[in-house]
């Protein structure tokens, strides 16, 4: 009767979990995921068998190495979805501290792969990016910390979590990976956004990074190549960039058929991050404007339901993973249209890569933890009045 009153789930006694999981979990974003990775797989056994004749291994050897990666992170996501918004917070800060260290480690540790970044750990048999694993952590104690400078006599979390983002974003670009320092810059001004901060001195941290875009173009040769190569109005047909736009331009509305692309005999990158390339001349953009969809899908209803939430560390925890989830694809498909700079960031859930897709489960497994359906939990009652 508590529940038809007050519009509330009501809390049955000693539920099993996966019911009560099942029965509170968002049930439309954790569909689209799963459809994500599958079309992922999809485009995997167009995308990566040229790749692996070229290095020698198998024809499928990437596809079934991110099948692998792709059941550890749904595996992960499922679970971590499972978990209490405090139980999610207590292990994200955990894990955040061991990704930091991971991350100023990578100077005299990691590997730039030929790639001219320093931005992985070598393990032999897999690699290991830090940053993908710090992303969607540091949202987290972001979250924290600014949820805790809203409480009566707490601390100057903000403050703190500027410092802690400068300090982040200063070590990405050292690497150099101005994707991923972009992305922590979004989510964490998305959720200073939300915690209520001035729009003046939004004006004047757009206002800086503006300054740090100009600083990092004189002074870093890999960074002013990619602004230069955006900006000229003819695109070398022989870059990835080339390849790429005259895919999508060749698969018009419908694709040229399954297995008839030939984008994927000339990107290297065509796995990972330029795989909306294969999917547009493939099959057209129907494929493209579907995964779009899921994507607006996942980002749409996840903001929806923090809308209702009471607890303001969930709030702003959700709209940051959210905001980087959604910009991270949107910067991706940008890329491959020259809409944007080249980034160097895969599509989360689509691409291959080990560290993306499990790092990108874990980020949407607390995203659904924090946007499942709890008692009492709605903003809304306090708003008109009602009983906790």
């Amino acid at each position: 009767m508590t529940e038809m009153v007050y519009g509330t789930v009501s809390v049955q006694e000693g539920e099993p979990v996966l019911p009560k999981w099942w029965r509170t979990v968002d049930r439309w974003a954790l569909s689209c995921i799963f459809l994500l990775f599958g079309i992922g797989i999809l485009l995997g056994l167009a995308a990566s068998p040229p790749l692996a004749e070229r290095n020698g291994f198998a024809h499928f050897h990437y596809v079934q190495r991110q099948a692998v990666f792709g059941g550890l992170a749904l595996t992960a996501m499922m679970l971590t979805s499972m978990l209490t918004p405090l139980l999610v917070r207590r292990l994200a800060v955990i894990g955040f501290l061991v990704a930091f260290i991971s991350l100023l480690g990578l100077p005299f540790l990691g590997t730039d792969f030929g790639k001219g970044a320093v931005r992985w750990y070598s393990l032999g048999f897999a690699s290991v990016q830090p940053s993908e694993f710090l992303k969607p952590l540091f949202v987290i104690v972001a979250a924290w910390m600014m949820a805790a400078s809203q409480e009566i006599g707490g601390p100057p979390g903000k403050l703190w979590s500027f410092g802690l983002t400068v300090t982040i974003v200063l070590a990405l670009a050292m690497q150099p990976d101005f994707g991923q320092a972009s992305l922590v810059l979004f989510g964490w001004g998305v959720m200073w956004f939300i915690a209520g901060a001035p729009m003046l001195l939004l004006v004047a941290l757009a206002g800086l990074v503006v300054m740090g875009g100009m600083v990092a173009y004189n002074s870093s040769e890999h960074f002013a190549r990619r602004i230069d190569g955006f900006l000229t109005p003819e695109v070398d047909p022989t870059t990835q960039l080339g390849y790429a736009t005259n895919a999508i331009q060749e698969g018009g509305f419908f694709g040229v058929g399954v297995g008839e692309g030939t984008v994927k005999w000339s990107l290297p990158d065509a796995h990972t991050d330029f795989i909306i390339a294969v999917a547009a001349e493939e099959y057209g953009l129907i494929l493209v404007l579907l995964i779009i969809a899921l994507y607006t899908v996942v980002v749409v209803r996840s903001v929806l339901r923090l809308m209702r939430e009471r607890d303001p560390f969930i709030r702003l925890a959700g709209t940051g993973l959210a905001a980087m989830f959604g910009v991270q694809a949107m910067i991706n498909m940008g890329v491959a249209v020259r809409l944007l700079p080249a980034k160097g960031m895969t599509l989360p859930f689509v691409s291959y890569g080990g560290s993306s897709l499990i790092a990108g489960g874990i980020a949407v497994g607390m995203l659904l933890a924090f946007t499942r359906t709890r008692p009492q939990g709605e903003i809304g009652e306090i708003l008109r009045g009602r009983p906790r």
